[in-house]
């Protein structure tokens, strides 16, 4: 079985087209499905978060099914795959394993360190195997890619000093205002990612904080424990001018935040500056609003530069983990080694099982017809050390040459002689 991954983050391709390729959680169940079906695979999963969109898969056909499976993607999502191909990266075996184990890690994310992506791989997971697309392969790399992952957040300090998206949002916001504590703030969504948002602002004591979301009751918990107001995503459109900091991060597969909608929030603020962050992907806000004068808005993309601030804090802790997953790795391929040896193993087992069975109902006839025990024994021993000996003295009878030193290097090291 060959293990292989390949997908698009955000060291590939820009956040307009990763939303392009985003695995909605409502239709995980039937692309996993309609990917199996195509047989590319005997196995896969599905990682999609907002900086990365991968396909694990455990395959009888080596590598190059990725081909082919790279144009499903394309195809699923109705993107051209020749825009789509530039920016795929293929990994086989164990670059595979390595990836997975290191995206688990969090040192392949924007934020070096963050946690979220360990909980994004086990949901990814989770789907996988309520799809029944999770078999015995896929289980133990995702299995030993959460222990890894535990190993290194508690034995380095990868994550002590992580700049989080939420705390970029805020640093930005400070260029643009004098104080956040005189700004009126709106957070859209109630995930992790904007409860991060929600205590980082609220570290800075502003005038105001609002929480919007389509379920009011969620929004209402979040401003809560931030001492915040909520109010439902259909209020927008008549109270996005009263707020000078906007960061939304929802699940919407289209723009919550269109160019009008904005422009209208502008006229009423009487053009008083807005700072914007859209952390989501697929984006809630139209790309458009960025031309718009008075309006900051700043994608996933464009925190980038800032959460890498403090990387050379964190490089010590990154060179631990990386041999602590260089080991797991290896430990990793010893283990898929020995599946593949599983079925030869079965079959020499087996071979050696019939020759004991026969010479034992053979000796088991001798003793009812009443003849000598210790002759049976003598000559069940003798019986089974033939049979067993016959196949390696019979290929070193035969071999010549070099043919012959190998044989002879196998049989040493088999036998231990």
């Amino acid at each position: 079985m060959h293990l292989a991954a390949f997908g698009l983050n955000h060291h590939t391709a820009p956040v307009h087209l990763r939303e392009q390729v985003v695995f909605h959680v409502e239709r995980m169940h039937t692309a996993l499905t309609e990917f199996l079906a195509r047989r590319f695979a005997r196995e896969a999963a599905i990682l999609s978060t907002c900086n990365r969109t991968e396909i694990y898969c455990a395959t009888e056909k080596g590598i190059e099914v990725v081909a082919d499976a790279a144009r499903w993607l394309a195809d699923y999502h109705r993107v051209d795959p020749g825009i789509l191909k530039p920016h795929l990266y293929t990994l086989g075996h164990e670059q595979a394993v390595r990836h997975a184990f290191r995206v688990a890690a969090g040192l392949d994310s924007m934020v070096i360190g963050e946690p979220q992506i360990l909980g994004q791989m086990k949901e990814a997971a989770r789907s996988a195997e309520n799809a029944g697309a999770m078999g015995t392969y896929l289980h133990q790399l995702f299995q030993r890619s959460f222990a890894v992952a535990k190993e290194v957040r508690s034995q380095t300090a990868i994550g002590t000093q992580s700049v989080s998206m939420a705390a970029a949002a805020v640093r930005l916001a400070e260029r643009i205002f004098p104080a956040v504590a005189d700004t009126h703030v709106l957070l859209i969504g109630a995930g992790e990612m904007i409860e991060l948002t929600a205590t980082h602002f609220a570290a800075r004591s502003p005038q105001s904080i609002t929480v919007a979301n389509r379920t009011v009751e969620r929004a209402h918990g979040l401003a809560r424990r931030v001492m915040g107001n909520a109010m439902r995503l259909s209020d927008l459109p008549t109270e996005l001018h009263r707020y000078d900091i906007v960061v939304s991060c929802t699940a919407a597969s289209l723009p919550i935040l269109g160019k009008g909608l904005i422009e209208r929030a502008l006229k009423a603020r009487k053009r008083r500056p807005m700072f914007m962050v859209d952390l989501a992907v697929p984006r809630d806000i139209e790309p458009e609003v960025a031309r718009l004068d008075d309006v900051y808005l700043y994608t996933i993309d464009d925190l980038a530069e800032t959460v890498r601030e403090g990387m050379d804090a964190r490089r010590g802790a990154v060179l631990q983990a990386e041999a602590i997953i260089e080991t797991r790795v290896q430990g990793f391929m010893r283990w898929l080694d020995s599946r593949e040896s599983t079925p030869l193993i079965k079959r020499l087992r087996s071979q050696a099982e019939t020759a004991r069975v026969v010479e034992l109902e053979r000796a088991v006839k001798a003793l009812e017809q009443g003849r000598d025990p210790r002759e049976i024994v003598e000559h069940l021993s003798q019986a089974l050390t033939n049979k067993l000996m016959h196949n390696p003295t019979a290929a070193l009878a035969q071999a010549a040459g070099n043919e012959r030193a190998q044989v002879s290097a196998l049989v040493k090291s088999l036998f231990k002689l």
